[in-house]
């Protein structure tokens, strides 16, 4: 008996030698391929792939270390070739070979894998794009898990010094495009087609599509591939759309980048896109206006205008202005009123997109709120009507070629004309720029066809403005002559000695 027991003992050595050699238990490792895996082809249960991706990222680790042989990473067999009966767990596996992240910064790289998934990628987009059944929670969780793993990721950034954020040229400026977007662009496309799908139930989905995903997504906007975030616009849409318990925190979260964005870092690649999405968001907000809609307006949209990059998202935050204007008149005298308080001063360029988005405004604002604040919007509009720089008062006076806008001028001219008739006039006279002068005699002549009494009075009244400058000055010049006068008398000036400096009251300081 004793012999026999000893017989067996070298074989049982053997077998724990050829599994620590990668015999048995390697072969079986070996599995997690498809040409090996018809067992797992018929497995019943949708959750037989959930660890595929992780067990075969693992693999393609350990084969970048050098410490493993060849990695089953294996094209699975088409959707076609399987009945229908099996093509959910076929699907799930697909979605589990997904889930490995290849490094597309090296394209020499696994070559035939990310050429594996690609296709893989393909069929997965056809297979959401023509279901026919409702996804199960399994299904869900492993489509949420794909997309995460592939999305979800550290951006990549240009260095600073190449970029200057006031100066930032759309045209000129190369964007950072990024080496794996042929294979994002397939997983953001699976991502539309998945949300858009009917067979996407929202009660179900929103446990998984959940705050935590949409705040990663969000965080994405930031790319600097433009690619990248005209996807990411679409699909943040659809699920504003889709999952209509989500849309306050959707709204939330924005807020809060454009905030950071506004206090803390003046840098940020989506704002345009995210303020697009907003744009059409706040088209369909419905009347009366919530409070809080109201409240985004003046805490978010109108500082908006603030930050130097101004230029890179203008356009899109105009749009939001009169969408709210549109929607409540009432809403111009606040938008107005904050424009002016955000007004620039030094740049002219900025100045001519403010001119120009007061333009829209106006041309939605009714008579009462014009009433309310055309005061000191004139008085801007006259500062810039007399301004050196061409385009600066040509934009303000091409608001003359706005039916509506001048319509609403003649109508409260007895007020507007009196504060911008000095700079008419002396554009009309001394402008170095001669298209500025012809737009200046047509504004002019439009006032003085209307009402031509309240003209010659304006007239009039410039003409004594400008004798009793001309008396001050005089009284001034000769006040400081007289003064020079007594202090040589009394030997307190010498040649060699500074003449004080005549300060006349149009010339501007520094």
């Amino acid at each position: 008996m004793i012999k026999n027991i000893l017989n067996k003992l070298p074989r049982k050595h053997s077998k724990l030698l050829e599994n620590r050699d990668g015999g048995p238990s390697a072969s079986s490792r070996s599995n997690f391929g498809v040409n090996s895996n018809a067992t797992a082809g018929t497995n019943s249960n949708p959750i037989s792939g959930l660890n595929y991706g992780n067990r075969l990222q693992s693999l393609l680790n350990t084969k970048e270390n050098g410490s493993a042989g060849p990695v089953p990473y294996e094209a699975l067999p088409s959707f076609k070739d399987v009945p229908n009966s099996e093509k959910q767990n076929l699907f799930m596996r697909k979605l589990s070979l997904c889930c490995v992240v290849f490094d597309f910064t090296d394209p020499t790289k696994n070559l035939k894998e990310k050429d594996i998934k690609r296709q893989t990628l393909t069929e997965l987009v056809d297979y959401v794009s023509s279901a026919n059944g409702k996804f199960n929670e399994a299904v869900l969780q492993e489509i949420v898990r794909m997309v995460s793993l592939n999305l979800f990721r550290t951006l990549s950034t240009q260095p600073c010094e190449n970029k200057i954020v006031e100066g930032f040229d759309l045209e000129e400026d190369e964007p950072l495009m990024d080496p794996a977007w042929p294979h994002l662009q397939i997983v953001y496309e699976f991502l539309l087609r998945f949300v858009a799908s009917p067979e996407t139930d929202a009660k179900l989905a929103k446990r998984y599509v959940d705050h935590s995903f949409i705040l990663r997504l969000l965080d994405l906007f930031d790319s600097e591939d433009p690619r990248e975030r005209e996807y990411l616009k679409t699909v943040l849409h659809r699920v504003y759309g889709k999952f209509m318990v989500h849309r306050p925190f959707i709204r939330k979260s924005i807020n809060n980048i454009f905030f950071r964005f506004m206090f803390e870092t003046e840098k940020h690649n989506g704002i345009a896109e995210l303020l697009e999405i907003l744009g059409s968001i706040i088209n369909g907000f419905a009347l009366p206006l919530k409070e809080e809609h109201k409240l985004f307006l003046v805490r978010v949209l109108i500082p908006l205008h603030r930050p130097k990059c101004i230029p890179m998202y203008h356009q899109q935050l105009t749009y939001c202005i009169t969408q709210f204007v549109e929607k409540d008149c009432k809403l111009s005298d606040t938008v107005i009123r904050g424009l002016l308080k955000y007004w620039p001063i030094t740049n002219s360029s900025k100045e001519v997109m403010f001119l120009g988005e007061l333009e829209e405004v106006l041309e939605a604002t009714q008579p009462p709120e014009f009433q309310r604040c055309m005061i000191p919007l004139f008085r801007q509009i006259g500062r810039c009507m007399s301004s050196s720089h061409f385009q600066v008062a040509e934009r303000a006076l091409f608001l003359w070629n706005n039916d509506h806008i001048e319509n609403l001028i003649k109508q409260n001219r007895k007020v507007i004309l009196p504060i911008i008739f000095p700079s008419l006039e002396k554009n009309a006279r001394n402008h170095w720029n001669q298209a500025v002068r012809s737009l200046t005699l047509n504004v002019r002549k439009i006032f003085s066809d209307v009402d031509p009494e309240l003209f010659e009075e304006c007239l009039l009244e410039f003409q004594e403005d400008e004798a009793r400058d001309e008396e001050t000055k005089t009284k001034r010049e000769s006040t400081w002559k007289h003064l020079e006068e007594i202090a040589a008398t009394k030997g307190l000036i010498n040649e060699a000695a500074p003449v004080p400096c005549r300060i006349s009251p149009n010339t501007p300081s520094e």
